[in-house]
């Protein structure tokens, strides 16, 4: 009886060493969010996504995500739930088909391997490479997000390769799927590509190419050309500046101009002040001109540990009347909206 008590004990430590040393350097993060947010015209009324719902305390999403790496090779996975994942984001829950029902999001899904310190290759599915705003409302500044992130795209499926000419400078090109799609139906028909530069301390700049052609031909929202600049340049250890510009064409008529600015000052350790100044126009259709909006974004962000308490005031505007007033019958030229929210990362 006592050998076979040893004999167990052993085997359980064996185990537990075992299990320590396959999950070793396994790193696991994630973030999560709620929010409660208030229109002035009482209704949802400004498009862009997220912070949607009118006077409730709403849910956006349990982001968890996961990463190792062993030797040259790494992975990353990431999953969300909730309806910022689930039925905001693309791919999402609210379509038909394998997505009619399901509960979660894919956000991250891809492996990485370094050939050497300058040279590596990714596949898988990823969040963009362009734009300046991401779907995790951990990674953003502001709790809303702008035009812009709303009509690029949110994912690119594909394989990409990664050069560092040096410590400032680097490019990355690759072959991608469909906008924003697990596979693609019409075969691998994008192209994209990314310059980044860091000339001085604290300047970053990525710029951003992407082209291509989905199913469904020209006509295809994602089957077009979009050039996209994306910056950030720390002027002081408090004050910062970003900034987001693109245009985007379709292959047949139409897309979209926007430039975007962040600048952000940081009060205290814990307390930062931030603003977005956004102009967005659609281009031109069949000789019609498109709407054009300004949209102005006044943040705050409290943090404690992995807290953040972000208080934020919202105004839009545009000649092309889209906004209605608190009768949600009598088109206006703008609306405005104040939101409070508690994002927790970990």
């Amino acid at each position: 009886m006592r050998k076979k008590s040893l004999l167990l004990s052993l085997f359980m430590m064996g185990a537990f060493a075992y299990a320590q040393e396959s999950t070793s350097g396994l790193e696991i993060s994630g973030s999560a969010d709620a929010y409660w947010k208030y229109d002035f015209a009482k209704g949802e009324n400004i498009g862009t996504y997220f912070a949607s719902d009118h006077n409730s305390v709403s849910l956006g999403m349990l982001a968890l995500g996961l990463k190792k790496t062993t030797g040259k090779a790494s992975f990353v996975g990431e999953l969300s739930f909730g309806p910022r994942g689930q039925y905001q984001s693309l791919l999402n829950g609210d379509g038909v088909g394998a997505n009619e029902s399901n509960s979660f999001n894919i956000q991250n899904l891809y492996v990485d391997y370094a050939f050497s310190d300058k040279f590596s290759m990714t596949a898988g599915f990823m969040g963009t490479f362009v734009g300046y705003e991401v779907i995790s409302p951990a990674s953003n500044f502001h709790y809303s997000t702008s035009y812009l992130f709303g009509a690029g795209p949110f994912q690119n499926a594909g394989i990409k390769g990664t050069y560092a000419f040096s410590d400032k400078v680097s490019l990355m090109a690759g072959i991608f799927n469909d906008w924003n799609e697990y596979k693609d139906l019409n075969g691998v028909s994008h192209f994209g590509a990314q310059l980044s530069l860091a000339p001085v301390d604290g300047l970053s700049i990525y710029a951003n190419f992407l082209t291509g052609s989905s199913v469904g031909g020209e006509d295809n929202y994602s089957s077009g050309t979009i050039y996209d600049l994306v910056a950030s340049y720390d002027v002081t250890e408090k004050f910062s500046l970003g900034l987001n510009a693109a245009d985007y064409t379709f292959k047949s008529e139409g897309g979209y101009q926007g430039i975007a600015l962040y600048p952000k000052f940081s009060v205290t350790d814990y307390a930062e002040i931030g603003v977005r100044g956004e102009y967005f126009a659609e281009k031109e259709v069949g000789g019609i001109e498109g709407d054009k909006y300004t949209s102005f974004t006044l943040t705050g962000k409290l943090t404690h540990g992995g807290l953040a308490f972000i208080p934020e005031f919202r105004f839009d505007s545009s000649d092309a009347k889209p906004f209605y007033k608190s009768d949600f019958v009598t088109p206006t030229k703008s609306a405005s909206q104040f939101s409070l929210a508690l994002v927790y990362s970990f």
